[in-house]
């Protein structure tokens, strides 16, 4: 019976496969703290979202503005007959119903002056921003005699001005619209819609003798947050923006005229240029302003890669890092036949693992290269000098310590990429293949 112990423990201390199986066992061990860490990243990151949305809200949401529309009501007639008892007759009644036609401007000009403004709180970061938006541009002459309704059945006294916002809570000026030669002051309207409506107080200068376009324009300072879009109200619409945010991301169902953005680490400028055959509704409504949000444009203000998604996009590497480690000191023990126990093998996976809580840990006080540098730094010194005490010599640990900072390096280059990450990411692991490939060729995989 001794005899088998001592033969069972030879096999488990000097075969090939059974060192392997004990490193694919351990490894797979290992997964369960790396994916606690992955668990703490995602959990940090929701807490940021969370508090990011909390200085969103406070300051101002995300602003899509819709208008202007001139809204213009009508008379309509119902004709019903009804029985007389009296005279025992039917007579013809005549009900009068009022309701509203929606007519868009024939061109619409939107300039937007657009200042970042980052917030902190604790250790989050929030990107704001305060748009200056000035619109100009024209209505058509009121003429609504394509729906057979004349010009003595629209109430001209009580025609006004709309605008929908999906920010009211962000508006830092008083809103006023200059109509024709008339200034008229906006007011909200109660409304549950994900755009709410401000509407105008009746005009006074609209005549149905008026046959010339009608030109207006206002300007609007507003508070927002994540991104400012406009919808394409106008047959023409034009819009510029400018602002002194790096990393625009241009959003919406239209983008900036190729030949006019202008993109640095000082700001951007972008151009839009839409047309009514470019979208799917027409310039006039009736009974009803329906919801354009789906045809916004404009630019959402974006943090490119913030410090938890490049966290979680490390920690996506933590399998290979544990793996490729683990296998090269496996490699070292059966060419140098130096016998490292599965203990020692799991201090040394924990410690590949306290990585990536040193990151998260540092990189929300500092930024994100310097956290890497010192996490890697120490556990890189951690690991070499424990090796140094396993193994024999310096060849080996040195050996440990290059492989260790190739791995790391190789994977910053990687989060840092972009476009190009997948490929060289592809290559690098080809390489590393080629290595282990060209390493182990002369062992004895026979010895089981």
């Amino acid at each position: 019976m001794e005899q088998k112990r001592n033969k069972f423990g030879n096999w488990l201390r000097n075969s090939i496969t059974a060192r392997m199986l004990i490193v694919g066992f351990l490894l797979l061990i290992l997964l369960i703290p790396l994916e606690f860490v992955k668990s703490l990243i995602a959990e940090r990151s929701f807490r940021q979202a969370e508090v990011v949305r909390e200085i969103n809200s406070k300051w101002g949401n995300e602003i899509l503005l819709s208008g202007p529309v001139l809204k213009v009501p009508y008379k309509t007639y119902k004709e019903e007959k009804v029985f007389v008892e009296k005279t025992k007759t039917y007579e013809t009644k005549t009900e009068v119903i009022v309701k509203n036609a929606y007519l868009l401007p024939d061109l619409l000009h939107i300039a937007s002056t657009v200042d970042s403004n980052p917030l902190k709180r604790g250790i989050y970061e929030s990107v704001v921003y305060t748009a200056d938006i000035s619109a100009q541009g024209t209505f058509p002459s009121i003429d609504l005699t394509a729906q057979d309704i004349t010009k003595e059945d629209i109430l001209w006294e009580k025609i006004t001005v709309i605008l929908r916002s999906s920010n009211l809570n962000g508006i830092r000026s008083g809103l006023e619209v200059q109509l024709g030669a008339e200034t008229v002051a906006m007011s909200p309207r109660y409304d549950q819609q994900y755009l709410n409506t401000i509407q105008s107080d009746p005009l006074n200068t609209l005549t149905p003798e008026n046959e010339e376009p009608i030109s207006f324009s206002f300007d609007l300072k507003i508070n927002g947050s994540e991104s400012l879009k406009f919808i394409p109200v106008g047959k023409k619409t034009t819009a510029v923006m400018d602002s002194d945010w790096h990393s625009p991301s241009f959003d919406g169902r239209y983008l900036p005229d190729d030949g006019t953005k202008e993109i640095s680490k000082t700001g951007f400028h972008a151009d839009w240029q839409v047309f009514q055959i470019n979208r799917q509704f027409e310039q006039e409504f009736y009974n009803g302003m329906p919801d354009l949000s789906e045809f916004g444009f404009g630019t959402n203000f974006i943090i490119p890669v913030d410090e938890y998604q490049k966290s979680e996009r490390t920690a996506k590497y933590g399998f290979m890092v544990i793996g490729l480690t683990l296998l090269v000191f496996l490699l070292i023990q059966i060419v140098s036949k130096i016998y490292i126990h599965p203990f020692q093998y799991v201090m040394i996976g924990l410690a590949l693992v306290m990585f990536y809580t040193l990151l998260i840990s540092i990189s929300e006080h500092s930024s994100f290269l310097k956290a890497y540098a010192i996490a890697g730094v120490a556990v890189l010194a951690l690991i070499t000098l424990y090796s140094r005490a396993i193994l024999s010599g310096f060849k080996f640990p040195l050996l440990v310590c290059a492989s260790l900072a190739s791995l790391y390096g190789f994977i910053y280059v990687i989060i840092q990429l972009e476009s190009y990450a997948l490929l060289v990411g592809s290559i690098g692991l080809f390489v590393i293949l080629a290595i282990i490939m060209f390493a182990s060729r002369k062992i004895d995989w026979g010895n089981d």
